[in-house]
């Protein structure tokens, strides 16, 4: 039955590979053709979608990026194997993204006052090829949506884009009807706009794990207090929770076990049943517990509060 549960998950990891890497290829042949066309029909709109696509790109990329490294084995120079390796790329991505983002709102600041003379036609076309394109990614996801969060995450993004490019499209309509050229400008603000916030919060994630923090939504004191209801136990110092990787959180603390519990072999029972909270109640990937006399006690200086 293990091996059974173990193929099964491994082909459930292999089909959302597939699904991402089809999405991935789809988003960046789309990035490449905005570029040409916003370059082609001087359209900073086209310009900003690219970005707008290479930023959930890259979210698509980090998460392929995360499925390949968990099949990634531990070594002795590497004991988490390379997990975090996905936090450091997801750093570099977020720093240039931010960098596009922040240029193309000034680029598109200074055509407000200055517009450039788009064409709207060539704008229309390579926009519709960038919605055509993400509806086909959408077709792609909407099958592993409901299995998957990492699935789920790249259908929005690829929404995202769906809708920005059609902002492109009625940006070059009101071109081509009203001869309002300004328009370009302020589709491509709205595109950097909702590059920026993005951006930040995947830089600050991403530093919050470099940084060890306790992952958000976890609460220490609730935490606290389930280790210790466990029998046995009398207190818990030196606890500490971080994330090795996104989705993986890790859990070590010095725990106080009462003295007749240890004498008479219970803490292999005590181990047991905090890994069992602990896993039930806070989805943790991996627990580290020293277990201590309660006769020691005064020779621990707790250090975590």
């Amino acid at each position: 039955m293990g091996q059974h549960g173990e193929y099964g998950v491994a082909t459930a990891a292999a089909q959302e590979r597939d699904r991402l890497a089809w999405v991935l290829g789809i988003t960046s042949a789309l990035v490449a053709a905005e570029v040409i066309g916003g370059v082609l029909a001087h359209s900073l709109a086209l310009l900003a979608d690219a970005g707008h696509m290479a930023a959930d790109g890259a979210g698509v990329g980090l998460s392929l990026l995360a499925i390949w490294f968990a099949t990634r084995p531990a070594s002795g120079s590497r004991t988490f194997g390379y997990q975090r390796a996905e936090i450091l790329a997801a750093v570099a991505n977020a720093v240039v993204l931010f960098g596009v983002g922040a240029s193309i709102v000034v680029a598109a600041a200074l055509q407000l006052v200055h517009p450039v003379s788009a064409r709207p036609g060539e704008m229309a076309v390579f926009a519709v090829a960038a919605i055509a394109g993400n509806g086909a990614s959408m077709l792609v996801l909407r099958h592993g949506r409901s299995k998957s969060l990492n699935v789920q995450a790249a259908l929005v993004e690829v929404l995202s884009d769906f809708l920005s490019a059609l902002a492109v499209v009625i940006a070059a309509l009101v071109i081509a009807v009203s001869g309002y050229q300004r328009a370009n400008a302020i589709v491509a603000i709205l595109i950097g706009l909702l590059i920026l916030p993005r951006t930040v919060k995947l830089l600050r994630d991403a530093v919050d794990v470099l940084l060890e923090a306790t992952p958000r939504g976890v609460d220490l004191a609730e935490i606290r207090g389930h280790i210790c209801e466990t029998p046995g136990v009398l207190d818990v110092h030196d606890l500490h929770v971080w994330t090795i990787t996104s989705g993986i959180p890790v859990i070590s603390a010095h725990v106080v076990v009462d003295d007749a519990w240890l004498a008479d072999g219970g803490g292999g029972r005590v181990l047991d049943r905090l890994a069992e909270c602990l896993g039930g109640h806070f989805d943790v990937a991996h627990c580290t517990f020293q277990l201590e006399p309660s006769s020691h006690r005064a020779h621990e200086r707790s250090v975590h509060e």
